[in-house]
C-alpha cells in the first residue's frame, strides 16, 4: 500500500487573510530549557488564538534529547546534557553549526493532519538543500531527509549507503505544531557517536552535513534557503530581530 508520506507534498497554506509567519532568528547558543519554555508558551498562545504564528531559528549549546521512543541502550556515551522531551523520535543530538527550526503553527488555519504536516516539513528542507545543489530524499521506514552516499561501502543487500542530514521531531497539541527540524550545516559530526541517532544502528546509515558534502555553507546563508523554501510550503514570513 502506497505511503501517502511519500507523496509530492502539497503546500500547507494558511486560511486566506491569515497574518504572516513570524520568522525569528536568535544569535548565539539558546539554552535547551529555555527554549522549550518559550517555544511551548508560545504553542499554547497559538492554540488560542492570541499569538501567531512562528518559526523560531537558533543553535544550542551540545547536547543530547531523548524523544517519547527513545531506548536507554542507545545512549551510547552522555558526555552532553541529556533532556527528556515530548516530541516524537528516539534520541538525537543537537549543537553549534546545526540549525534548529522551531515551527509552531496552528494546524487549524492550514489543515488538521499531522501526516501532511510531517509531509511538508520534509518537503521543506529537500526544498531548501537544492540550494547547496544537495538531493535530500526521504524513505518509507525513516522519517528525516536522507543523502545517498554512493562513495561509501553498500550494506550487506548492496543497497547504497545513506546519511541522514536533517532529523524532524514534532509534537502537536489542539492543533498548534512545537518542537520541529534539525538542519546539519557544519556541526561535529563526531558529537553523535555518543548516541544511535534516532535509533538507527544500521553500519550503511550515518550522519552527514553541509560541511561534510564539501557544501561550505554559512548560518545565515542556510537560513536564507530555509526561508525562501519555507514560503513555499507554507506561505508568507514576516522577519523579527529576536524571540521574545
Amino acid at each position: 500500500m502506497p505511503n501517502p508520506r511519500l507523496a509530492p507534498p502539497e503546500p500547507l497554506f494558511a486560511s486566506p487573510g491569515a497574518p504572516p509567519v513570524e520568522w525569528v532568528v536568535s544569535p548565539g547558543l539558546t539554552g535547551y530549557p529555555e527554549a522549550v519554555a518559550e517555544m511551548m508558551a508560545r504553542a499554547e498562545r497559538i492554540a488560542a488564538g492570541r499569538a501567531p504564528e512562528r518559526v523560531w531559528l537558533l543553535e544550542h549549546p551540545p547536547l543530547y534529547t531523548a524523544g517519547t521512543s527513545a531506548k536507554p541502550e542507545d545512549l551510547l556515551d552522555p558526555r552532553f546534557p541529556v533532556h527528556r522531551t515530548g516530541r516524537g523520535g528516539q534520541f538525537t543530538y543537537h549543537g553549534p553549526g546545526q540549525r534548529v527550526a522551531y515551527v509552531m503553527l496552528d494546524l487549524k488555519r492550514r489543515r488538521p493532519d499531522v501526516r501532511a504536516y510531517v509531509a511538508a516539513l520534509e518537503g521543506w528542507l529537500i526544498e531548501a538543500l537544492k540550494a547547496f545543489d544537495v538531493v535530500g530524499e526521504t524513505r518509507e521506514d525513516r522519517v528525516g531527509v536522507w543523502v545517498a552516499r554512493p562513495e561509501k561501502p553498500r550494506a550487506a543487500d548492496g543497497s547504497l549507503a545513506e546519511d541522514k542530514i536533517a532529523a524532524i521531531g514534532v509534537r502537536v497539541r489542539r492543533w498548534a505544531t512545537f518542537h520541529g527540524v534539525a538542519l546539519n550545516v557544519a556541526p561535529d559530526l563526531k558529537h553523535f557517536s555518543g548516541i544511535v541517532p534516532c535509533g538507527i544502528a544500521s553500519p550503511h546509515y550515518g550522519v552527514t552535513s553541509l560541511a561534510d558534502l564539501g557544501r561550505a555553507a554559512s548560518l545565515p546563508e542556510a537560513d536564507a534557503a530555509l526561508r525562501a523554501a519555507f514560503e513555499t510550503m507554507f506561505g508568507p514570513t514576516a522577519e523579527l530581530r529576536a524571540a521574545a
